[in-house]
């Protein structure tokens, strides 16, 4: 199930999740701390144990989260699932080795660290071996009947992620009048008694309205009916926005963005915005500078001292359909635009250069954007900016397509998080419907979570063309 919390759509089993393996992470300590030393732990340690086990809970479950480890997208299968685990440990104990030497009264005996990270590492694989089971059992599932569209119904269940499906299951679809027939089916159902008496029949917790026209046939009485006995009434568009964190665009109209929950700027979202992109990418360009020197340098050996040069600067669309200069590492061959007519990055693409490969796979040659974010021409999170050719040959093609410069472009953002690299029409109409969900919910939890699970996408080179 999921809930709309500060503007963003919150999957509860896994923030319930979270809560249990903090919890686990905190108490796997003081088991290492018995174990290692004995029940007079206290006398060899300096000052209490909980600060440091809560130290260790919060920073492992922030890793986790990075890596993660707390999203429905996540599609990683057993050992990948172990592996971004392990990964995330590791970084943990890098993490906590820097605070123990920077505050030395914290410090802890390695046995107990080491035993701590074995536990805890054993502790999240049995826990999630655990939770997907039940997860995925009917008896944790939202019991779904559709309303209308037979084709919505068939849509539901085949979506093409497991984990998008894994909070509910479809019991039916009832045929709505002045709609076309539906097909004969074991799902298809009948209402005779009214949609109350068959929710009720059924255990159904939600009525999800996919109605091919609205306004004529929409049956507001049966549907306060069922309102008021407790069964949770929404539209499909919204129930595909909360299920995968995408906007139907097939469905999508200007009213609903209007009428519906976002799309809010205030002066205050803006401020916080702005602060964190200013301090956050001025701190960044001086802690990666030593990185950014080095990526200089290996462009400048590989073929900078014929003269190429180091930077790429391109136009790109920005807030409002403005356009500005985007700085990146040069990660291709200078001629690799023969004529000047743009072309779709591609998968191995033969025009990258030997050190612009690496710098993709691991994002290095987007740092240069810290500048366009300190300039505030960017920010940190939101869509990716795009040439004006494919803008304009864009939004010929693809409705609503220029909503997504209703917020500033950013240097990670929802959609890369959620779609892999596109480089087609198609692609960018399935990543629209990401970006989109972004600008109408955009707000700094929204944000902040994207700025955790980017580390994923750097750490698994995910995404890098």
């Amino acid at each position: 199930m999921r809930v709309r919390l500060l503007g963003y759509y919150t999957y509860l089993p896994l923030a319930a999740l979270m809560a249990v393996e903090a919890l686990l992470f905190f108490a796997a300590m003081y088991g290492a701390s018995l174990l290692w030393i004995g029940v007079n732990f206290r006398e060899v340690i300096e000052g209490p144990l909980w600060p440091r086990a809560l130290i260790f809970s919060l920073l492992t479950v922030l890793w986790f989260a990075s890596m993660g480890l707390y999203t429905p997208r996540q599609r990683a299968g057993f050992w990948g699932v172990t592996l971004r685990i392990v990964l995330s440990m590791l970084a943990a104990l890098v993490c906590l080795a820097v605070l123990f030497f920077a505050v030395p009264t914290l410090n802890l005996s390695r046995g107990v660290v080491g035993l701590t990270a074995v536990t805890t590492v054993l502790i999240a694989i049995g826990v999630r071996h655990l939770f997907w089971r039940l997860s995925y059992t009917e008896a944790m599932k939202r019991r779904v009947l559709i309303y209308g569209q037979y084709e919505r119904m068939v849509a539901l269940m085949r979506m093409r992620r497991r984990n998008d499906r894994a909070g509910f299951t479809v019991v039916g679809v009832v045929h709505a009048p002045g709609d076309p027939p539906l097909p004969m089916g074991e799902r298809v159902l009948e209402a005779p008694d009214g949609l109350v008496k068959l929710c009720s029949d059924l255990n159904v917790d939600e009525v999800v309205v996919a109605l091919q026209d609205r306004r004529r046939v929409l049956p507001v009485e049966e549907l306060l009916e069922c309102k008021l006995a407790g069964v949770s009434v929404v539209e499909f568009i919204t129930f595909i926005e909360r299920e995968t964190g995408c906007i139907q665009l097939d469905m999508l109209t200007p009213s609903w963005m209007i009428f519906g929950p976002g799309l809010h700027k205030g002066t205050v979202r803006q401020f916080t915005s702005r602060a964190i992109d200013f301090l956050a990418s001025g701190v960044l360009v001086l802690v990666a500078s030593p990185i950014m020197l080095l990526a200089m340098l290996a462009i400048w050996l590989e073929d900078g001292r014929k003269g190429a040069p180091i930077f790429y600067r391109q136009e790109r669309v920005g807030y409002a359909g403005r356009t500005f200069q985007l700085t990146k590492f040069r990660s291709m061959h200078v001629d690799a635009e023969v004529g000047g007519k743009p072309r779709w990055a591609l998968k191995n693409d033969p025009r990258v250069t030997r050190v612009g490969s690496f710098m993709r796979i691991s994002r290095i040659d987007e740092l240069p954007q810290l500048l366009n974010v300190l300039r505030g021409q960017m920010s940190f999170v939101g869509p990716r900016p795009e040439r004006p050719q494919f803008v304009r040959e864009l939004e010929e093609q693809i409705p609503f397509y220029a909503y997504r410069h209703a917020v500033k472009p950013g240097m990670t953002g929802w959609a890369q998080l959620c779609y892999p690299y596109g480089s087609s029409i198609e692609d960018a109409r399935r990543k629209l419907q990401y970006d989109l969900y972004y600008v109408k919910n955009n707000n700094l939890l929204l944000d902040l979570t994207i700025l955790v699970q980017t580390v994923e996408v750097v750490f698994m080179g995910k995404g890098a063309r």
